[in-house]
């Protein structure tokens, strides 16, 4: 159903290299590149994420309530996330664990503007 999430931001190089990296861990690379943003993804078919700096012109700010799951298919691969978001600058939300049971694993962190992500899986019996 998720097509593409957009997140703003006021430094589109700075921006573009925390994404590389983060999202580059698992092959995610830059599937469109454009004046005022980049996209990512595994293909032009799959849910991507794209950072830009917001067409009105007027700064990026972070929305109350906003968060964008990624969603990856090990606890290993949550944690790698996490830590590697911590590595280049992002802030914790939030450390591995699990929430609400014991099938939903999650980490949360923001990223360099201060949008909110968040890294899980669901880990089966």
């Amino acid at each position: 159903m998720i097509g593409y999430v957009t997140l703003g931001t006021n430094d589109l190089e700075r921006a573009a290299k925390f994404y590389d990296e983060l999202l580059g861990l698992y092959g995610a690379k830059r599937l469109m590149e454009f004046p005022s943003g980049y996209v990512w993804g595994y293909s032009m078919g799959s849910p991507s994420l794209g950072i830009l700096k917001p067409f009105d012109q007027k700064p990026a700010s972070v929305g109350n309530g906003v968060m964008v799951a990624l969603a990856f298919d090990s606890k290993e691969k949550v944690d790698a996330v996490y830590n590697k978001a911590l590595e280049l600058g992002g802030t914790d939300e939030g450390g591995p664990g699990f929430r609400g049971g014991e099938s939903f694993y999650a980490a949360y962190f923001r990223d360099l503007d201060g949008n909110k992500l968040n890294a899980f899986c669901i880990v089966q019996g």
